[in-house]
């Protein structure tokens, strides 16, 4: 097959009409060959041909013979001394970091692994058994797709309500999805999926790992997935276990159809990624994409013995962030991501590790400086998990403007409060009010918080009023791994139970929360099947559980139908109260014309909070007054919306309280965590508003 020299860039496969051009950065290599197959099964390569030319470290070849569908991946020759970082071996064929489309995933095999695994020398040692029958093959893709009239919503941060998803467990169940959709992006965007998500009334999806992962050895060894997908191989590819397409393009297709239906919907699609590490693991893992590539560049490696990884993601290996290339490859990831699939936003997985320049973490990386000025990149959702596994790696609070952090103290604010502990009131007002000690130092909005409760790391919210430690049997490690919890939220009875008298706290304690979340300040994230009581029977660690366990139960007995109705009746309150939106922090400041300040805080008694009461650790039941005056939005003809002024009764004790009312006006009970179905009801000034145990309930001042 004749090989013109092409192109160093684009990186990958690229079909221009005519003919594909392939890219591969490979800085140590002495020769790259490209191996085509006739089939994403065929037994070996139909050809393997040296890519003719090499600029910048970029070995690149064009072919005219070629066409989408094309089925490839790569050898790479050069040095193998792991002794220095080295790890070339032409006897395994490599997936192309580039890779836009799987052919097919890799099946588990001793022939992946670059040494001999079992030799004396473990490592150091050199496999020369070839991989070809085992390893991830690639397809070159037709990008062509009809996108309509599709526009992103742009939905402004401050109006933004996140719905944490993961596209097999949130379809896998439902009864209005068609069976041979369930569990893909089709089902996601089917009139079911859309309808429940409309109804809730959030604003955005936030998908769980979709690009092309591997599952983890040990977990098939066992009959088990990597369900979670936080195991990323290829960056550019949609996941195609996710899609109800058995072919490479109809992966892409469907995964970009959903985007549209999403879209037309008035959906954003915001996707959880991992650029921290990748696959293949520490020195003991397979060679199947960037090692064999050129191992040095795309991974930090331990100064002193590059033999080793440095890890600061928990997962053997971190990916290079300060070389050119590597940083590269991530920001053109990101860019396809935005330009070609139409998504609207970005979760980093554990971003601390990507702001590591030497070791510590530098909030003016490359990283970071390369996205402020991005044309793309600066006009899409950036929200950081504000942390990884290494030393000085907590920086919550810490990441540029322009980025949202998740914000882990307000996770913890919210759970010890409502769980009863003594001098949290402090911290949970602080939270309430948008986090501004984290945040507004920096320049920063309270939509840089993310406010979230639960997770899909950790317990559901069913699970967090019901259990106080992990029951995580299922996933095979004796109980041993996920995070403890010792909140004491299960009211004695740990687990299921038909004792009415605990069902009804533990439901409130959930309408709590649900109301907490949606109340503050900040952008609330709902983790899915909260709102309707989901649980995973205690598991807090659900990461391999692509079973009854980890997908949504949609059959809703009375009690899961209430707290769904509930979840939505709370998203309409907050969608309708502009005061529950603001841009600007809650600081106590006085309104300019008015005798109110922004936020005032009340003790049971009517009267208002001042600096000691704040400091009184037994201090579980205030007030919050949000006036509505002090709201600083204006409407398309640039008039000030007028805003109600709520006012919102916390009680974290167990005994019921008689709540004194500022006698400002009138007031309207808008909501009851206590008596959820009650209808609004007023009451006079100064007058006297009942709080049962656990509850909180708002007020709406009448006009």
């Amino acid at each position: 097959m004749k090989v013109w020299p092409g192109h160093h860039y684009p990186r990958g496969a690229t079909w221009d009409g005519s003919g594909v051009n392939f890219a591969l950065f490979a800085e140590h290599a002495s020769g790259v060959e490209l191996c085509l197959f006739d089939s994403r099964d065929a037994a070996r390569e139909s050809q393997r041909i040296p890519l003719p030319d090499r600029t910048n470290h970029v070995w690149h070849g064009y072919f005219r013979d070629l066409r989408p569908g094309q089925v490839y991946g790569y050898r790479v020759h050069g040095a193998y001394a792991p002794e220095r970082g080295q790890r070339s071996n032409p006897l395994k064929v490599l997936l192309d970091p580039y890779a836009k489309a799987i052919a097919r995933p890799l099946a588990w095999h001793d022939t992946l692994f670059g040494y001999t695994i079992g030799h004396p020398d473990a490592d150091l040692s050199f496999d020369e058994r070839d991989s070809v029958e085992y390893a991830p093959r690639a397809a070159v893709l037709d990008p062509a797709f009809d996108w309509k009239d599709d526009r992103p919503p742009r939905t402004p941060w401050h109006r933004t309500l996140i719905y944490e998803l993961h596209v097999r467990g949130f379809t896998k169940q439902h009864p209005g999805v068609p069976e041979a959709l369930r569990g893909t992006y089709a089902g996601l965007a089917s009139p079911a999926s859309i309808a429940h998500l409309k109804n809730l009334g959030v604003t955005a999806v936030e998908l769980m790992p979709v690009h092309h992962f591997v599952d983890d050895r040990h977990l098939v060894e066992r009959g088990q997935r990597n369900y979670w997908g936080y195991n990323t191989l290829a960056y550019f590819a949609p996941e195609p276990r996710y899609s109800s397409s058995r072919r490479p393009q109809g992966t892409v297709v469907e995964f970009k159809e959903m985007v549209r239906e999403l879209h037309a919907a008035g959906l954003e699609v915001i996707l959880d990624v991992v650029y921290n590490h990748t696959a293949e693991g520490n020195q003991f893992g397979p060679t199947i994409c960037q090692r064999g590539i050129d191992n040095a560049s795309y991974y930090r490696l331990a100064p002193q013995d590059p033999r080793h990884y440095e890890d600061f993601t928990g997962c053997g290996n971190t990916l290079n962030m300060r070389h050119p290339r590597v940083l590269q490859l991530v920001m053109d990831s990101l860019r396809y991501w935005v330009l070609e699939m139409h998504v609207d936003g970005f979760r980093f997985d554990l971003a601390s590790a990507l702001a590591r320049e030497e070791r510590a973490v530098d909030r003016l990386s490359g990283f970071f400086d390369i996205i402020q000025q991005d044309p793309v990149l600066m006009e899409v959702k950036l929200i950081a998990e504000p942390w990884d596994v290494g030393e000085g790696g907590y920086q919550l609070g810490n990441f540029p403007v322009g980025w949202a952090e998740w914000n882990g103290r307000y996770r913890d604010s919210i759970r010890t409060f409502w769980g009863g502990a003594p001098a949290t009131a402090a911290e949970f007002a602080t939270r309430f009010c948008g986090s501004s000690d984290l945040y507004e130092g920096g320049g920063r909005r309270p939509f840089a918080s993310i406010n979230f409760v639960t997770s899909h790391d950790g317990f559901t919210l069913q699970d967090l009023v019901s259990y106080n430690e992990k029951h995580n049997e299922a996933n095979g490690e004796r109980n041993l791994d996920g995070t403890s919890h010792n909140f004491s939220w299960n009211c004695g009875v740990e687990g299921p139970t038909d004792d009415p008298t605990v069902l009804s706290l533990r439901a409130r304690q959930q309408r709590n929360i649900i109301a907490s979340l949606l109340l503050s300040q900040g952008v609330p994230m709902l983790l899915a099947g909260d709102e309707m009581g989901r649980t995973q029977r205690g598991n807090n660690n659900a990461y391999c559980q692509d079973s009854d366990i980890g997908w949504l139960d949609w059959a809703l007995d009375e009690r899961r139908r209430s707290l769904l109705e509930f979840a939505q009746r709370v998203v309409r309150l907050w969608r309708s109260q502009p005061v529950l939106q603001r841009r600007r922090f809650l600081r106590g400041r006085p309104i300019p014309g008015s005798a109110l300040r922004d936020v005032q805080w009340y003790q049971p008694s009517g009267a208002e909070m001042g600096e000691r009461d704040w400091q009184t650790s037994f201090v579980r039941s205030f007030g919050a007054l949000l006036a509505g005056d002090a709201i600083e939005e204006t409407d398309s003809q640039g008039r000030k919306i007028a805003g109600d002024t709520l006012l919102v009764l916390f009680n974290a004790h167990d005994e019921p309280l008689s709540f004194t009312l500022p006698a400002l006006g009138g007031w309207e009970c808008l909501l009851d965590t206590a008596e959820p179905g009650a209808k609004p009801q007023a009451l006079r000034p100064g007058a006297g508003c009942d709080l049962q145990g656990r509850s909180m309930v708002v007020l709406r001042l009448a006009r």
